[in-house]
């Protein structure tokens, strides 16, 4: 347990010397500077590693007793913050706000804001670069399974990420008060840490700190992989975790962990009577669990492969699961999946994971996934995403043995290897690149296309639209914009009538609709074509997600 303890301890020091530092460095600077009293890092620093620790150990666990959104309490710390930058902005406000806080600081009302109120919602805000350690903490947290070794290791884990900040607080409070100019303008620093901390509660709360530590390098990487990746730690971890390594670690697992038992798993499809599978009712086979969803068209595209290795190596000993975890609330209809399951013509076993039990097990995060599992029931190989099927298909081999006589499959790989327009949803819950008139929750309403041009990847409504947090439902005149670039275009569509298909102004198809929802193709060029696309829906019909190949 000390060899952990050290690890977290150090893992959290590089942590905060990292790109993922970044997003709160800003806000912590700001908070410092922005009063003279040598506590206020102090407190600021206390307070982030006071609720970092509480809310990995038991936020997910408290929000789901209580029936809560799992985004609430990061919405509740950008909303401080901003409470926060507005104290510093108004004298009034910080006045009001530190009232009901006296007792926590001991110390008479003043216009510095409260550094523990800042500290609190920075640990709920502040993503740290997870390696193995922070990861096997989320793990045990999500389950349950919180006792005093896991209460230990976080904690050291978020003490070692508070000392750099501690240092760089202090150092920038430091900074302002040795600062002539800036001591005899106080008034004036606060109010520019006030708009600093403003600027950056708006940032966290728009996604744009994670467009800055993606576009750094990750600088730290390689000496936090091999000092949490060693030998030594990993036996720790799993001793802690009571499981093997991680499974989402790569995509060849070399010391192969044993699979986990099917979970939660119910509406068996292509089974004898419909009766469930288990991993352990499987030893003596090679399994495929395929993590995946029916619209989701990175999922179907590797159907084709998964089809062709049920054909051709199900007498060898090949045993597909396709685990159907949904992203829509549709998806979680079984009648709906088993109308997929039969339009797809998938002839392997399909169970339906709306809880996203054996998802958990699995510690899986991708659609599509494929986890396959040797003979003894041990995981020996994963892959996310598309691509890499001869690789696959090598290790389906290798583990079959002499039995995989069989010429190895010829299925065509259609990953794209272009970069195209990312997935694109219709409903306001997801709804990203948007120009356009302001959304309406839930009613219908008159939209009206942006009076500028759209930029790439960007979609407007015009007409009439009813939003809902999963689609968009046409009314009269209801049309679409969108500035794609791919070779294909997919939408998931439902309902009945048409809906008009233009590319740069020329009609391209018309594209009737009928029924529940499902992927429709609504154009194919045979190269990577940049335009703008144009729909022009039927009232009652309606849009879902675009998905680009």
């Amino acid at each position: 347990m000390l060899i952990l303890l050290g690890v977290a301890f150090v893992a959290g020091v590089i942590t905060s010397l990292s790109p993922c530092m970044l997003p709160v460095l800003p806000l912590i600077l700001a908070g410092s500077a922005s009063s003279m009293d040598r506590r206020r890092p102090y407190v600021i620093i206390a307070g982030l590693v006071l609720s970092f620790t509480v809310f990995t150990l038991a936020g997910g666990a408290l929000l789901t007793a209580l029936g809560l959104p799992e985004d609430l309490l990061r919405d509740l710390a950008i909303a401080a913050m901003l409470v926060m930058a507005a104290s510093l902005l108004s004298r009034r406000v910080a006045w009001l706000l530190e009232r009901p806080l006296l007792f926590l600081t001991r110390r008479r009302p003043s216009t510095d804001g409260n550094g523990l109120v800042l500290g609190l919602s920075l640990g709920l805000v502040f993503v740290p670069c997870a390696g193995p350690v922070l990861a096997a903490v989320t793990v045990l947290s999500a389950s349950g399974d919180v006792g005093p070794r896991i209460v230990l290791m976080t904690g050291a884990y978020a003490i070692g990420a508070a000392i750099p900040m501690l240092a760089i607080a202090i150092g920038g409070q430091r900074l302002t008060s040795g600062v002539k100019l800036l001591r005899t303008h106080a008034a004036s620093t606060r109010m520019v840490a006030g708009a600093l901390l403003g600027v950056g509660a708006l940032a966290i709360a728009f996604g744009l700190d994670q467009k800055v530590t993606t576009a750094l390098p990750a600088y730290g990487t390689t000496f936090q992989e091999k000092l949490e990746e060693n030998s030594a730690v990993r036996k720790e971890l799993r001793d802690l975790t009571g499981s093997g390594d991680a499974l989402a670690a790569g995509t060849q697992v070399s010391n192969a962990p044993r699979a986990p038992e099917f979970q939660g798993l119910k509406e068996w499809q292509n089974t004898p009577d419909g009766k469930p599978l288990s991993i352990a009712g499987l030893r003596g086979r090679v399994v495929i669990v395929d993590f995946w969803t029916y619209s989701c068209i990175n999922c179907l595209r590797t159907l084709p492969h998964l089809k062709a290795w049920d054909k051709a190596y199900r007498r060898a000993g090949l045993t597909i699961v396709g685990v159907h975890a949904p992203e829509f609330a549709f998806e979680r209809v079984p009648s709906n999946v088993r109308s997929a399951v039969k339009r797809l013509g998938l002839p392997y076993p399909v169970a339906l994971d709306n809880d996203f039990a054996t998802w958990r097990a699995y510690n899986n995060d991708y659609w599509p996934a494929k986890y396959l599992i040797d003979k003894t029931g041990r995981v020996r190989y994963t892959h996310f995403g598309e691509g890499a099927y001869g690789e696959t298909e090598s290790w389906i081999r290798r583990l079959l043995g002499e039995k995989a006589k069989t010429r190895r499959t010829s299925v065509t790989d259609e990953t794209p290897s272009d970069i195209t327009t990312p997935e694109s949803y219709l409903g306001y819950a997801r709804l990203d690149r948007y120009a356009g008139s302001p959304v309406i929750f839930d009613k219908e309403a008159p939209y009206r296309f942006s009076t500028r041009a759209l930029t790439q990847d960007e979609l407007a409504y015009s007409g009439r639209w009813t939003l809902t947090p999963e689609h968009a439902r046409a009314g009269e005149d209801a049309r679409l914009q969108l500035r794609f670039q791919a070779n294909d275009i997919f939408l998931v569509l439902a309902g009945e009538g048409r809906v008009q298909v233009r590319v740069d102004g020329r009609q391209v198809k018309s594209v009737a609709v009928s029924g529940l929802p499902r992927l429709y193709t609504l154009a194919r060029f045979p190269k990577l074509k940049r335009g703008l696309l144009e729909l022009r829906f039927s009232p009652g019909v309606e849009g879902y997600a675009f998905t680009f190949g």
